[in-house]
């Protein structure tokens, strides 16, 4: 009997042991799956513990940006976004590898500041006085006017603006002196709206309430191309935009016409039907030569360029607006290339 009960004993030992090999073998196969499936979608194996980005959005920027398809991809990656309280100390709260931000405020960049002097070893995304740079008009397309960018691609410009801050009654006569033509686009000199007028004749002019950034309308057969930038990816889609203003419409219009919003998701000019002089994306090359060089200057590396071609040449582009953190939400395939992003990110510490 006690042979017997030994025996059975060792029989459910090596049973249990078998049990667990198994058990271990299964999965050492899902964390190999997991691993290669990782690479084959995304480009980036897992990291070895989980990458934690800390985030400081607006309500509305959250829900546009944090999609479900996006944290559910970033899980899949190792990466756990946290949301960021900014009214209490950011020190005592995650630790995070990356933060993500876009709060408006002295009072937010100052604690950012702090932290990034108190714990250089996370990524702030981006640098706060950085940022600050593109709310103002004046500062915003001076990098790209400094850069005068020109290759074999094409050439790279702004238009020909005037900032104003003064009496609007005055504005006609700055604008002559200035050289601009009508039509005039005139655009909020503080970059927190996009709305903006276009003034068909010199006497609507005084009706413009300053501050503002006032740009020479340049015909773009009604299509912009929206240049979105995450880290060194680039990604460019279509959208329309104001039409086309032939001479003779300034004689038959006066007056401003105020446009709460030109370019929006609603308005992608993607699969339209475009004569392909409007349409064709600028050249590559010229885009990565540019996004390169802003990156460099503007210190930062979430932004997108709203870029038009001058109808009638075919490799004179300008550069008309940089928007810190855009709506990725809008850009295709934004979850997958912003995930990545954010591996590099730690892979490159």
């Amino acid at each position: 009997m006690g042979g017997e009960v030994t025996c059975n004993k060792v029989e459910e030992e090596e049973k249990v042991r078998n049990e667990e090999q198994v058990e271990v073998e299964v999965e050492e196969k899902v964390v190999v799956q997991r691993k290669y499936t990782a690479v084959v979608e995304g480009g980036f194996p897992p990291p070895t513990k989980v990458v934690v980005v800390g985030y400081a959005l607006t309500s509305k920027k959250t829900k546009s940006f944090l999609q479900p398809k996006l944290e559910g991809l970033a899980r899949s990656k190792g990466i756990q976004f946290v949301s960021i309280d900014p009214n209490k100390c950011l020190s005592d709260q995650g630790p995070f590898d990356i933060v993500l931000h876009k709060l408006s405020g002295k009072e937010w960049r100052h604690i950012l500041e702090d932290y990034r002097k108190n714990h250089p070893e996370v990524t702030v995304l981006d640098p706060p006085d950085a940022i600050q740079h593109l709310h103002n008009r004046q500062s915003m397309l001076q990098d790209v006017a400094d850069l005068n960018l020109s290759n074999a691609y094409g050439k790279v410009g702004v238009p020909k603006q005037l900032i104003f801050k003064k009496d609007p009654s005055t504005i006609p006569e700055a604008v002559n002196k200035a050289g601009l033509r009508l039509p005039i686009v005139a655009k909020p000199l503080f970059a927190k709206s996009h709305e903006l007028s276009l003034a068909y004749d010199e006497f609507s002019l005084q009706n413009l309430e300053p501050p503002l950034v006032l740009q020479e309308f340049i015909n773009h057969g009604g299509v912009l191309f929206k240049v979105y930038i995450v880290g060194e990816a680039i990604k460019v889609v279509r959208r329309f935009s104001l039409p086309d203003v032939i001479k003779c419409e300034l004689t038959k219009n006066a007056g401003v016409y105020h446009f709460p919003r030109v370019s929006c998701a609603a308005a992608s000019a993607d699969e339209a039907d475009l004569d392909p002089c409007v349409g064709e994306l600028p050249p590559r090359p010229l885009l990565e030569k540019l996004a390169k060089e802003l990156r460099r200057r503007l210190g930062l590396r979430l932004f997108n360029l709203d870029i038009i071609r001058e109808h009638g040449t075919r490799d004179r582009y300008y550069v008309i607006d940089i928007n810190y953190f855009p709506g990725y939400g809008k850009m295709p395939e934004y979850e997958h290339i912003f995930t990545d992003f954010l591996l590099s990110l730690v892979q490159r510490k």
